[in-house]
C-alpha cells in the first residue's frame, strides 16, 4: 500500500457496529473480491471487496472475515481468514501478510490461514442458527459476472440447507452510510490530496495542453502523495465534450475560449474524494461563461443549504430542480411559460440538467446508503454536484464538493478548495 498505516479504530468500531445489529446466535462471513483475468496470463489490479474492507482495513486477496458473537470459545469471536504465506510465489508477486502485520491493521487477534479454515469453520456453523451472507446490494450494480460473494452464498446453502440465512448487505447499508470521525479523517486525506492537485492544475492548463495532458498531472500530484491511485476514471472534458458526463476519453486539445470540466478525485486508504470543477481554459471566463457559472455556483450553495438529515433524496432533488427552473428562466434558457405548463414527470429544466444532485461516498464512490426515499442519517458523506448543460453554446459546467450531513451543522469537507470565479481566475492568473 502507497498510503500510511491507518487507526485500527476505524475497523475495530466498523465491525463492533456490525455486531450489534446480528440476531442472537449469528454467524456472518464475508469474502475477498475475485483477482479477475485480463488476457493470456495477465490480471486486473486487484480491488478489495469494499464490505470486507470497511471490517477489516485488509487490502489483499483470497481473505475472509469469520463474526460469531456468541461462539462459545471467545478467541474465535473474531476470526481474519488469510491466504498462508508462500516463498515461492512471493518471488514473483511480493509480500503478503504476516499474522503480527494483519493483526496490526485490523485488530483482530485471531488469524486463521485459509488452507486450515474449513476444519473450524463447520463446528461454528453447527452451533449457530443463522448465517449472514454478504451480497451487492447497491441500486447502480449491473455486473451480471457470478462473483465470489455469490458462489459462495450457493456452496453454504448447498451444505447447510436447513440454516437460515440472512442478509449482511441491509445491516452494511445502514451502517456504512454514517461516517465516523475516524472514517472522515481519512476521507479528509483523499480530498487534501485532490485540493493540492487541482490547484496544481489551475497553474498547468494554460491554451493548446491536451486533456490527456491535463490527467498525467492528475496521476503525479496523486501519486506523490501517497494516495492509492483514482477513486474513479478522471473525466477531463474541454469544450461541448463537458456535456457527456462520463467522458473519459481524454485525448482532445483544450481550445482558447473554451471551459474545461474536471471531474476527478484522490484514492487514499481506502476512501474516496470526488471534486469538480469548470475552469476557463485561457484563464478568464467570458461574460455568458461567468453567468452561467455563477448560476451553476448558486444551485451548489442552494443545495447544501437545504441537504439535511431527515430529508429524502428525491425530496431534495426536487426542491434543487424547482430552484434550478428558476435559474434556467434568469439565464434565457427557459421561459415561464415552459414551467408553467411543463410536465411534472419531465420537468424543463431537465433539458439543461439531465442527472442527479448527489450520491452517497465513502469505500465506494457511489457508496451504499439508504434509497433515494427514505430519509438521508445524521452523518452520512454527499456529493452536491449540480451542473447546467446547454447543447446550443457546446458549454457544459459542473460544480462538486463532498458534505459530511449532520444535525449540528453541516461540514464542506471541500470548503478550502477554490470555487468561485474570481478564486479561480486569480490563481490561474498566478
Amino acid at each position: 500500500m502507497k498510503y500510511l498505516p491507518l487507526d485500527q479504530k476505524i475497523f475495530i468500531k466498523n465491525r463492533a457496529r456490525f455486531t450489534a445489529k446480528m440476531q442472537p446466535d449469528s454467524i456472518a462471513i464475508f469474502n475477498s473480491n475475485d483477482e479477475l483475468p485480463t488476457n493470456g496470463d495477465a490480471l486486473h489490479p486487484f480491488r478489495q471487496n469494499a464490505d470486507l474492507y470497511w471490517l477489516t482495513g485488509i487490502d489483499q486477496e483470497d481473505s475472509m472475515l469469520v463474526l460469531f458473537p456468541d461462539n462459545p470459545d471467545p478467541k474465535y469471536r473474531e476470526v481474519l481468514v488469510l491466504v498462508r504465506p508462500n516463498e515461492l510465489k512471493e518471488k514473483w508477486d511480493g509480500h503478503r501478510l504476516r499474522r503480527e502485520e494483519a493483526q496490526a491493521i485490523s485488530g483482530v487477534e485471531t488469524i486463521v490461514w485459509l488452507d486450515a479454515l474449513d476444519g473450524l469453520l463447520q463446528p461454528w456453523i453447527h452451533e449457530a442458527v443463522n448465517i449472514y451472507l454478504n451480497s451487492n446490494e447497491n441500486n447502480r450494480k449491473s455486473n451480471l459476472v457470478p462473483v465470489r460473494d455469490y458462489r459462495y452464498a450457493q456452496e453454504l446453502r448447498s451444505r447447510y440447507p436447513l440454516h437460515n440465512f440472512l442478509r449482511a448487505a441491509r445491516i452494511l447499508k445502514e451502517l456504512r452510510a454514517v461516517k465516523t470521525e475516524e472514517e472522515i479523517a481519512v476521507m479528509q486525506t483523499a480530498i487534501d490530496i485532490t485540493e493540492k492537485t487541482f490547484r496544481r492544475l489551475l497553474q498547468f492548463i494554460q491554451p493548446g495542453v491536451y486533456e490527456h495532458e491535463i490527467h498525467a498531472e492528475i496521476l503525479h500530484e496523486f501519486l506523490r502523495n501517497r494516495a492509492t491511485g483514482e477513486a474513479y476514471g478522471s473525466i477531463i472534458a474541454s469544450g461541448d465534450r463537458a456535456r457527456t458526463l462520463h467522458y473519459v476519453s481524454n485525448n482532445q486539445e483544450c481550445k482558447d475560449g473554451e471551459l474545461i470540466l474536471m471531474d476527478f478525485g484522490a484514492a487514499y486508504g481506502g476512501y474516496n474524494a470526488d471534486l469538480t470543477r469548470t475552469v476557463p481554459v485561457s484563464g478568464k471566463f467570458t461574460d455568458r461563461q461567468r453567468e452561467v457559472y455563477n448560476a451553476c455556483l448558486h444551485l451548489h450553495n442552494y443545495a447544501k443549504s437545504i441537504l439535511k438529515p431527515g430529508v429524502t433524496i428525491a425530496k431534495y432533488h426536487e426542491m434543487v430542480g424547482v430552484e434550478a427552473g428558476k435559474q434556467f428562466v434568469k439565464l434565457g434558457l427557459l421561459t415561464e411559460a415552459d414551467i408553467k405548463n411543463q410536465d411534472p414527470e419531465t420537468p424543463a429544466y431537465r433539458k439543461y440538467l439531465y442527472h442527479g444532485i448527489s450520491h452517497h461516498l465513502g469505500v465506494d464512490v457511489h457508496d451504499l446508503g439508504p434509497s433515494f426515499y427514505q430519509p438521508i442519517p445524521d452523518g452520512a458523506v454527499l456529493t452536491v454536484e449540480p451542473g447546467i448543460y446547454i447543447e446550443e453554446e457546446k458549454m457544459g459546467i459542473r460544480i462538486e464538493n463532498n458534505v459530511w450531513v449532520k444535525s449540528g451543522g453541516n461540514v464542506d469537507l471541500m470548503k478550502n478548495i477554490p470555487i468561485t470565479a474570481e478564486e479561480i481566475e486569480a490563481l490561474m492568473k498566478k
